[in-house]
């Protein structure tokens, strides 16, 4: 195998099993920033054997086997400077929590990665984190990610990136965050802050606030990759498999949102034969495992559920506003949020009519958090459209153009607006 043939199969390899590297090393040296540079070494070591001996049988046992071996002189290397610190009366407490953990050390060589996948993702998405840090660490040690992808992917600078990260990992080891799972409440919040960084990771991925694509389909697929990891590691929690039930059935949809030209398409104008079934069956059967755990009127479990509707629907005429609508107002009540109530707006003006919807729309224009909304513009320009007030269809849909910071989704409502100034229902 050719040089550069090697070198690619090492990225792939390191980039598959990062993540289970980190959190199997992260088990014995209690310390996620050095678990990624043991991590790191450890792939330098293969970059420089493999392509002398070739790329083993088994690479990821490879790689966590050299890994583990630099782990275990790390600690001993913190056990002697320990020791030497108390010699010196200073450092007792640090010499027992070394010792401590060499005394787990072998338990750890051995421990199931699963479990160790599990905590690590519980410590990437740590409430002590701010969102952005989670998001940034979680791509990271969990979608493996580079700094220059996640900086891509969410149009900021890599330094800017990279100071999250840096951050992150120090925030996380001056909180002394334990390398376990919480249990009762304190799991609960932390599932919580695990699963709205998945999904914001995804919608972010799936109508990207900002930049020239419509979609950053990379994204979508590492969100739905964590998501589906969540659910085999953490089987009888509903709302994993709510959410995972929820980016099975938006990712199927996937390949009929965008034109050949990269332009959006929208819902009721998409052609269902692309939709992904595969994906749909996928996302069928995990709502049904949320329901059967009791998880019905979670949050994920019911925005799947709508998801669901649509998924059924062989054709956008034979879709159940009705009980999308319904479902919105459930959600409603679980979940209060001025854009559930906006969404909920869209589906009653599909089950009651455009007034009623208008209705609902219009109560929400002095809400604070919509200010700078362009959906709400968006669809409120979509409802006075339907009702033929083309003036203040315009209106509003030229003011959602200058909101988005989107340029595909700006040329959209842009040409919707311009059909509203011709006197025509602009396309949905």
């Amino acid at each position: 195998m050719a040089s550069s043939d090697v070198h690619r199969a090492i990225e792939a390899v390191f980039r598959i099993e990062s993540a289970r590297l980190i959190a199997g090393l992260t088990r014995i040296v209690r310390d996620v920033g050095v678990a990624e540079e043991l991590a790191q070494d450890a792939l330098v070591a293969a970059l420089a054997q493999w392509p002398e001996s070739g790329v083993p049988d088994n690479p990821g046992a490879w790689l966590m086997g050299t890994a583990k071996h630099r782990a275990v002189d790390h600690v001993r290397r913190d056990r002697v400077g320990a020791r030497k610190l108390e010699e010196l009366g200073h450092a007792a407490e640090v010499g027992a929590a070394a010792a401590r953990v060499e005394d787990d050390m072998a338990d750890a060589l051995d421990d199931d990665v699963g479990d160790d996948l599990l905590r690590l993702v519980f410590i990437s998405c740590h409430p002590v984190l701010a969102t952005e840090a989670r998001v940034a660490l979680t791509l990271r040690l969990l979608g493996g990610l580079t700094t220059e992808e996640i900086a891509r992917a969410f149009l900021v600078s890599e330094p800017t990136v990279a100071q999250r990260i840096v951050r992150a990992k120090r925030t996380l080891t001056e909180a002394q965050v334990p390398f376990e799972l919480p249990r009762g409440p304190g799991r609960v919040a932390r599932l919580a802050s695990v699963l709205e960084v998945i999904y914001l990771i995804f919608n972010e991925g799936y109508s990207a606030t900002a930049g020239d694509d419509w979609m950053r389909p990379g994204l979508c697929e590492d969100a739905l990759r964590l998501a589906r990891i969540l659910c085999g590691l953490a089987p009888g929690e509903p709302e994993a498999h709510g959410l995972c039930a929820l980016l099975e059935l938006q990712a199927s949809r996937a390949a009929a949102r965008v034109g050949e030209d990269g332009a959006p398409i929208l819902l009721l104008e998409q052609q269902r034969a692309r939709w992904d079934q595969l994906l749909i069956r996928r996302g069928l059967a995990a709502l049904e495992r949320a329901e059967e755990l009791g998880g019905a009127a979670g949050p994920y479990a019911l925005q799947a559920a709508i998801a669901a509707c649509h998924a059924r629907a062989r054709r956008a005429a034979d879709t159940d506003w009705a009980r999308i609508a319904a479902l919105y107002a459930v959600l409603a009540e679980v979940l209060p949020s001025p854009v559930v109530e906006l969404n909920r707006a869209v589906a009653v003006g599909m089950a009651e009519g455009p007034a009623a919807g208008l209705a609902l729309a219009d109560a929400l224009v002095e809400e604070p958090a919509l200010a700078d909304y362009h959906l709400l513009h968006a669809v409120r320009g979509d409802l006075l459209a339907k009702l033929e007030r083309h003036d203040e269809a315009r209106l509003a849909l030229e003011r959602a153009a200058g909101l988005t910071r989107n340029a595909r989704e700006r040329a959209l409502l842009l040409e919707r607006a311009a059909s509203c100034a011709a006197g025509v229902a602009p396309r949905r």
